[in-house]
């Protein structure tokens, strides 16, 4: 197993309708990044300054760099574009993350 962090930007005033987009996430949506190998996927918020902090958890034989290419992936990014900072494309902004510490233990799944 792997760990990939990412932060992304949220737009002011979009706060509640990112929840609520997650909240009904569409099931080919979840099937799509089940598939992908993205085994943990969880999101966290800033609030005061709207930085979205994503962590996923994917197996060694992931595919989240054949994500973009899926035609239900572009159409989740078009539906998100207006509540947070996209490129041309509607793909979220993202910035990698660089790890700084890590406690683990015994039962960590990582190894």
């Amino acid at each position: 197993m792997k760990r990939i962090a990412f932060r992304m930007q949220l737009n002011p005033g979009c706060v509640a309708e990112y929840r609520r987009r997650h909240d009904e996430l569409w099931p080919e949506m979840d099937a799509v990044l089940r598939d992908a190998g993205i085994v943990d996927y969880a999101i966290w918020l800033d609030e005061p300054t709207l930085v979205l902090f994503a962590v996923m958890l994917v197996r060694d034989d992931h595919a989240t760099d054949e994500l973009p290419e899926n035609p239900v992936v572009r159409r989740w990014w078009d539906h998100m574009a207006d509540v947070m900072a996209v490129n041309p494309d509607n793909s979220p902004v993202t910035g990698e993350l660089e790890l700084m510490f890590q406690l683990q233990t015994d039962e960590s799944p990582l190894t």
